[in-house]
C-alpha cells in the first residue's frame, strides 16, 4: 500500500468540501443538473492540464484504453454522476450539512461491497472507525433530537436520508470502478494511471450531461456558461478533489480511503458555518467528534 493515499485522502475532503460548499452557493443560479454540470464541464479543462503536466514530467505516455478499462470508467462516471444530483437533491431538503453527513455512509457501503466482491478485507481497529463515523453520522441525521431505533428509523425515511443514502451508495459503486479502472493502465506509474483515468471519467461526464441539457434543458446550459466566474472555482476543485480521490484510489484500497476522506464532514460543517453562514447546533458539534474519532481509529489501524 503506497502511503501516498493519506495526503491523497485528506486533501480529497478538503477540496470536496470546499467545492460542494460553492455548489450550494450556485443552487440560487443554476438548476441541480446545472449545479452538477459544472463540476464536470469546467473541471474537464483543469484535468487535462493535470495528467498533461504530470506525463510530461515523467516523460510517459497514454497507453491505449482497453476495453475494461473504459467499461470501468464508464461504470464510475455515471455512478458519480448519479451520487453527484442525488446529494444536490438532498441540500434542498434538509440543508447542506445533514445531507452530505447521510451519504458518509458511502465508507460503510464501500467497505462492505470491496469485502464480498474484491476480497479487501479490513482490520478490526478499522471497522471500528467506519462504526464510530457512522454513530457520528447518525447524530447528525437525527437534528439533535434523543437517538431511538424508532427515530433513527423514522429519520431514514425523510427524503434528504433517502437521497443521502443513495449519494452514499452510487459514490461507493464510483470509487470500486475507477480503482478498478486505474488497475487496467499497465506501464503507467501510479499518480499517471490515476490521472488518465480522471480525464476519461471527466470527459465521459461531460459528454452525458451535456447531451442530457441539449435535449431537455437548454436554458441550464446558458445559465451555466454565465456563471462561469463561480464554475469555473468549483471545476478546479472538482479537478483538484478528484485528482486526490483517484490517487487514493489507485493507492489502497477504497474503503480505506473513504474512511479518511470522512473528514469532508468537518470541513464541510465549517463551510457551512463561516461560508453558507448556518448555525452549528450541539449534536452536530457531537456527531463530528464521532466522525474524527473514527478516522483516527482507522489511521491507527495502518500503522
Amino acid at each position: 500500500m503506497n502511503p501516498i493515499w493519506l495526503p491523497a485522502s485528506l486533501l480529497g475532503g478538503l477540496f470536496q468540501a470546499w467545492r460542494t460548499a460553492l455548489q450550494q452557493r450556485l443552487r440560487a443560479e443554476l438548476s441541480v443538473s446545472g449545479a452538477g454540470l459544472v463540476r464536470y464541464l469546467y473541471g474537464l479543462p483543469f484535468a487535462l492540464v493535470l495528467a498533461g503536466t504530470w506525463l510530461w514530467l515523467q516523460g510517459a505516455h497514454v497507453p491505449q484504453l482497453g476495453r475494461e478499462f473504459l467499461g470501468f470508467a464508464t461504470l464510475g462516471a455515471v455512478t458519480q454522476m448519479a451520487g453527484t444530483i442525488l446529494l444536490i437533491m438532498a441540500f434542498g431538503h434538509r440543508g447542506f450539512v445533514v445531507g452530505t453527513a447521510f451519504s458518509k455512509t458511502e465508507a460503510m457501503q464501500a467497505a462492505l461491497v470491496t469485502a464480498l466482491l474484491l476480497d479487501e478485507h479490513l482490520p478490526l481497529l478499522a471497522w471500528a472507525g467506519i462504526v464510530a463515523g457512522v454513530a457520528g453520522v447518525l447524530i447528525l441525521a437525527l437534528a439533535g433530537r434523543g437517538i431511538t431505533a424508532r427515530q433513527i428509523l423514522g429519520s431514514l425515511g425523510q427524503p434528504a436520508a433517502l437521497c443521502g443514502l443513495g449519494a452514499g451508495s452510487m459514490f461507493a459503486c464510483a470509487a470500486i470502478a475507477i480503482k478498478l479502472a486505474t488497475a487496467q493502465l499497465s506501464g503507467l506509474d501510479l499518480i499517471s494511471s490515476a490521472l488518465v483515468t480522471l480525464v476519461v471519467v471527466m470527459t465521459i461526464q461531460s459528454v452525458l450531461h451535456l447531451a442530457w441539457i441539449a435535449a431537455r434543458d437548454r436554458p441550464t446550459l446558458v445559465s451555466a456558461l454565465r456563471s462561469w466566474r463561480t464554475s469555473s472555482q468549483v471545476g478546479l476543485l472538482s479537478a483538484l478533489g478528484s485528482a486526490c480521490w483517484y490517487i487514493g484510489f489507485a493507492a489502497a484500497p477504497a474503503a480505506l480511503v473513504r474512511i479518511v476522506g470522512q473528514v469532508e464532514v468537518i470541513f464541510t460543517v465549517a463551510f457551512a458555518h463561516f461560508y453558507l453562514r448556518e448555525r452549528v447546533r450541539w449534536h452536530e458539534i457531537a456527531g463530528l467528534l464521532l466522525v474524527a474519532i473514527g478516522v483516527i481509529l482507522a489511521l491507527l489501524a495502518t500503522v
